[in-house]
């Protein structure tokens, strides 16, 4: 169970704090603002009305304690800066921070931040791949050259078995699952046969997704 300090509880705040909460972390939320402190009390331990660029302020949280520090500030890029600034001089463990374009993802990265999400620009894509491509129901991003994708099962490959596709020796991709009504099965070996209306989860580059499966 991690402890998790979160900083900025604006809409995508809010959201980490209740996805946070979902799975069983420990969150201390911080905002200057009353309003959202009062808003996210039902999904974190505790909270508390401060100033995130203050230092002696971060230094009474106790920031080394936490496993992880989430600068989710959204509306002053650079009190989010001073704040993951601090907290790498504070000995912070590990430092996610939130970026709204790219020179403010290396400015971050800069001030000390260990990664930096960008929701933006992640979901632009997410939702271009997804609904700009007939046969891609879902789309996760791994690294710049690798993906995990939910395709529809190719119409020439109804009815056949994974072994008899070959899918690893011909494209270099691996089949990680076959989804069907909902139900996913994860237990993929050569004899797994696919059915019409099913969907695969298939794990590789991505420009042999591309190559594979036409997009």
């Amino acid at each position: 169970m991690k402890t998790v300090l979160l900083i900025g509880l604006g809409r995508f705040g809010k959201h980490v704090a209740k996805e946070l909460n979902a799975l069983g972390c420990q969150v201390m939320a911080v905002d200057a603002n009353e309003e959202r402190i009062n808003e996210t009390l039902p999904y974190v331990l505790r909270a508390q009305i401060g100033n995130s660029t203050n230092e002696d302020f971060l230094k009474g949280l106790g920031v080394r304690n936490f496993d992880l520090c989430v600068v989710a500030i959204s509306d002053n890029f650079q009190s989010s800066l001073e704040t993951t600034s601090l907290l790498k001089e504070l000995g912070a463990k590990f430092i996610v921070s939130r970026a709204a374009n790219d020179a403010q993802e290396k400015f971050l990265l800069l001030a000390g931040a260990n990664e930096v999400v960008y929701p933006e620009r992640q979901m632009a894509k997410w939702t271009a791949i997804r609904y700009g491509l007939d046969n891609i129901l879902d789309y996760i991003e791994l690294d710049d050259n690798h993906a995990m994708v939910e395709v529809n099962i190719p119409k020439a490959w109804i009815g056949k078995t994974v072994g008899e596709l070959d899918v690893r020796r011909k494209f270099n991709l691996n089949i990680m699952g076959v989804k069907q009504n909902d139900v996913l099965n994860v237990e993929i070996t050569p004899d797994t046969r696919l059915s019409e209306g099913s969907t695969l989860l298939v794990l590789g580059e991505y420009r042999l997704l591309h190559k594979c499966f036409r997009f």
